[in-house]
């Protein structure tokens, strides 16, 4: 199976720029949840992080 994959791969022009465009957003996308996570401010993630033990808020108002 590998080597079905393999040979056919060889055979596209430029395929090789994929791998690195994945990298790519791969690291951009996890360097700017890292830049969030340490510039989001503290209020913000206790509110954020309390919401699933607030009573006072309705998810699924259809249930009532």
């Amino acid at each position: 199976m590998l080597k079905f994959v393999k040979q056919n791969l060889e055979q596209i022009d430029g395929v090789a720029i994929y791998p690195i465009i994945s990298l790519l957003i791969f690291f951009v996308f996890f360097a700017a949840l890292f830049w969030w996570v340490f510039t989001a401010k503290k209020n913000h993630i206790k509110e954020v992080s309390n919401i699933p033990l607030d009573d006072s808020i309705i998810t699924n108002p259809t249930k009532l």
